[in-house]
């Protein structure tokens, strides 16, 4: 998929390092499942995931001018995700993403919502999921423990378009 700004293609082998950027990074990692990837063997595990996803997976490698940024995608359906390069914050690169993933997602896969999952103080991924139409259905409280945290979460959806 091709956007203004991005490309969005398919995980290979050699996006290892610029994954590992990524996924070493503290800040990109605060909100996300697992703390930062201390190991390049942890980024190795995490992109075979990526790669070998199978029927429930459908992500997408988020590139701009030729770099690897970040992902965007279902990583099990239909719950999607995402995750950006710090350098890349607040420049509308996700939305932009998303918003190509969303249309692809709903036509290739027969699901009736996409889900989405946040930590009630990420509010960044909170509004922008907002702005992409995704509307809060519950919260839940120590849903994750991140390092010796525990941490909440909101969790969302996105009905199919009639």
């Amino acid at each position: 998929m091709i956007t203004p700004r991005l490309r969005l293609r398919r995980a290979v082998w050699g996006d290892l390092p610029a994954f590992h950027t990524i996924l070493s990074q503290p800040q990109a990692m605060r909100y996300w499942s697992v703390p930062e990837h201390e190991t390049l063997a942890q980024t190795e595990d995490w992109l075979t995931r990526m790669i070998t996803g199978g029927d429930l997976s459908d992500d997408f490698v988020i590139e701009k001018d030729g770099q690897v940024i970040g992902k965007a995608g279902a990583w099990r359906l239909p719950e999607v995700g995402f995750i950006l390069h710090p350098a890349h914050w607040r420049q509308g690169i996700v939305h932009e993403a998303v918003s190509a993933l969303i249309p692809h997602l709903f036509a290739a896969h027969p699901v009736a919502q996409l889900t989405a999952e946040a930590d009630p103080r990420n509010t960044a991924s909170l509004n922008l999921l907002a702005r992409l139409g995704f509307v809060e259905t519950h919260r839940a409280e120590r849903t994750l423990l991140w390092r010796d945290e525990w941490c909440d979460s909101v969790y969302l959806a996105l009905k199919r378009p009639r």
